[in-house]
């Protein structure tokens, strides 16, 4: 019977995943359908009652490992801008207020119970934003960037609430958190000691659920901010991009169990999905308030229009406040978070066309002012162009540099564009996404580009606008699977690299230069 407990929830998880795919939905939709159907059928399939408590433990390490990684990529300096303390800090007092309000007007609620779910309200999800914007690898890009920092703040006012609206107070030992930095030191050796492999995993999990998790719990703070502040205190090791890739699987695989548990929360009655389905219909204002003002922060439309969609949405944190004060309300914002993850999930994955529609009218919003991610309309006398720093775009540029080549990189993460100028590479930022640059960008006189972003849509996009710019030089783009290589080239791409295949032949020409000295 107990085998129940996993068959179940995968099965109905893997089934309702696969289906929502046919229709060009991510699977996370079919995540939840799948927790309503389990609430559902599930007892009558012989789902035991611990599947309950099973599915939230899994759940809560899901988010545990998915903060962890998101501090893995966060510099706390991106905290600090005023984009994101203003845009947060804003966004939430407008937005608590105007639910609040309204929530009085068309109910018969007390005045405190209003004000707390319209402060539920008005926070965003960060599983599901972090989710959405590391599908798309777009983290680290600007707009990424500015979302994430507004979350971060958002969950800091939300255990702030939880503590005032609960009674509760952190412990005196919380203070100790400040000293955490001291141990950097320690948590750099052990990466270093933890080698490439299965205890490299071991010791994120040990961090994020031990340390991070239980340990902030312990002095009276949320485990998913220990969580965060463990993978930002690693954030600047050298292997902090390879411990995040090794925790990926295991942390996709948990998180399936943080959406059956949402699904799971409880059947809906006629008022809760009343109440959903007019939350639903008020979430673009939270939208539309976020793009208003963080283009007030002079950002460009786009990384306004794209930050702001990903912060469409309402939160996880939502449940646990009202978990906590607001128990006879758990339903009802558990069915308001599920509908506006089915609404915002594909508007994400649509928010580059989306934008590209728009982006006449979207314009007239941005600020005359010099913007804080503003792009580069000139290469300057550079003849090679390289998009894309990462590890691939930064061999090929050294390369070529050493060769006297003139040549100039892109990059959208504006940290990753500082390091390599600090190296003295002329690097410069810039997002292949984004049209406004393709219609602004100077590029007569690059002879070559190299297009080695990691996402295959800005490789794919990429090519087709250097070619509709009337670009005739090579286009060389890397890629890992041969069925790309060919999008690849209708797209526009002159040669296409495989990287797997291209690294063998690389071993193999060092082989044959040490068995052959001089014959290469």
């Amino acid at each position: 019977m107990s085998a129940l407990i996993e068959v179940l929830p995968l099965s109905f998880a893997f089934i309702f995943g696969m289906l929502v795919r046919q229709i060009g939905l991510p699977p996370l939709v079919g995540f939840l359908a799948a927790g309503f159907a389990l609430n559902a059928y599930g007892p009558g399939l012989g789902l035991p009652d611990e599947a309950g408590p099973v599915l939230e433990h899994v759940a809560h390490m899901g988010v545990l490992l998915l903060l962890f990684t998101v501090g893995l990529k966060l510099k706390l300096k991106s905290l600090l801008q005023p984009v994101v303390l203003g845009g947060a800090l804003l966004h939430f007092v407008f937005t608590t207020g105007v639910f609040a309000l309204g929530i009085l007007a068309l109910t018969q609620l007390d005045r405190q119970t209003a004000l707390l779910l319209g402060v539920a309200l008005a926070f965003s999800s960060t599983v599901l934003a972090a989710k959405v914007l590391e599908s798309k690898r777009e983290l680290r890009a600007f707009h990424g960037r500015v979302a994430i920092g507004i979350l971060i703040i958002q969950d800091l006012i939300a255990l702030a609430v939880l503590s005032l609206a609960g009674g509760h107070t952190p412990s005196v030992w919380a203070l100790g958190v400040f000293a955490l930095p001291l141990l950097k030191p320690v948590l750099y050796w052990l990466m270093d000691v933890a080698g490439h492999e299965e205890l490299l995993v071991l010791m994120g999990v040990i961090l994020a659920v031990a340390l991070g998790g239980l340990g902030f719990e312990l002095v009276g703070l949320s485990p998913e901010l220990g969580a965060l502040v463990m993978g930002v205190l690693l954030a600047e090791h050298p292997r902090a991009q390879e411990l995040s890739q090794a925790l990926w699987g295991l942390k996709e695989i948990l998180l399936i169990g943080f959406f059956l548990q949402i699904g799971m929360a409880g059947l809906p009655d006629a008022e809760a999905l009343t109440f959903a389905l007019v939350m639903a219909l008020i979430l673009p204002l939270k939208g539309l308030v976020f793009f208003f003002l963080l283009t007030l922060f002079r950002l460009r439309a786009r990384n306004a229009f794209l930050g702001a969609l990903s912060l469409t949405c309402y939160s996880e944190f939502g449940l646990i406040v009202a978990a906590g004060v607001l128990e006879e309300w758990l339903v009802p914002l558990a069915i308001t978070v599920a509908v506006s993850f089915v609404v915002a999930a594909p508007l994400n994955r649509l928010a580059h066309p989306l934008f590209d529609r728009l982006e006449t009218v979207l314009r007239r919003f941005e600020s005359h002012t010099k913007h804080p991610d503003e792009q580069p309309v000139s290469l300057g006398r550079s003849d090679l162009l390289i998009m894309g720093m990462g590890r691939t775009g930064s061999a090929a540029y050294d390369f070529l540099a050493e060769r006297k080549a003139r040549v100039v990189g892109l990059d959208a993460d504006p940290n990753k564009v500082g390091k390599h100028q600090k190296a003295g590479r002329r690097v410069v930022y810039a997002d292949a996404e984004d049209i406004g640059f393709w219609h602004a960008i100077d590029i007569s006189r690059i002879k070559a580009v190299i297009l080695a972003m990691p996402e295959m849509e800005g490789k794919v996009m990429a090519a087709r606008q250097l070619r509709r710019l009337g670009f005739g030089g090579p286009i060389v783009a890397n890629t890992l699977y041969d069925d790309e290589a060919e999008i690849l080239r209708e797209a526009g791409a002159d040669e296409t690299y495989l990287t797997m295949t291209g690294a063998g032949i690389g071993l193999a020409e060092k082989t044959w230069e040490a068995f052959h000295p001089g014959k290469a």
